[in-house]
């Protein structure tokens, strides 16, 4: 299944806790990514990056990069800022790329059976 996503709202900044070094930003997607169009986000973004002489304290959690449909960087920096647009939008350009060249594999088992599995687990509210 294809993916395209794009950045839909400006970056919204976000003061982290005393002692660590930057800001978290928050982008907005036009959507909610799956897990492997998040992990290969975070690969191309952190290719994009190698060599950049400044994106010491820049965080790519593979797992946390894309959370819900916003993509979350933790630790940027004033001086990080101007170059991360730039990278961040090849970045997703390729990932959209990526996620239409490259079929997704196949499921472990049937979504009915999962359903099942599911159905199983006793919940107590």
């Amino acid at each position: 299944m294809s993916e395209d996503y794009q950045i839909v709202s400006r970056a919204r900044g976000e003061p982290l806790p005393e002692g660590c070094t930057g800001v978290r930003v928050r982008v907005r997607l036009s959507g909610c990514p799956s897990r492997r169009w998040s992990r290969d986000l975070a690969a191309r973004l952190s290719r994009e990056l190698v060599g950049r002489p400044a994106v010491g304290h820049l965080r790519l959690n593979v797992n946390d990069i894309v959370q819900a449909d916003q993509i979350v960087l933790d630790g940027v920096e004033q001086r990080d800022a101007p170059a991360l647009g730039d990278a961040l939008q090849r970045a997703i350009d390729a990932a959209n790329r990526a996620s239409t060249s490259v079929p997704s594999p196949p499921p472990n088992m049937a979504r009915k059976t999962a359903d099942g599995i599911a159905r199983t687990i006793a919940v107590h509210q």
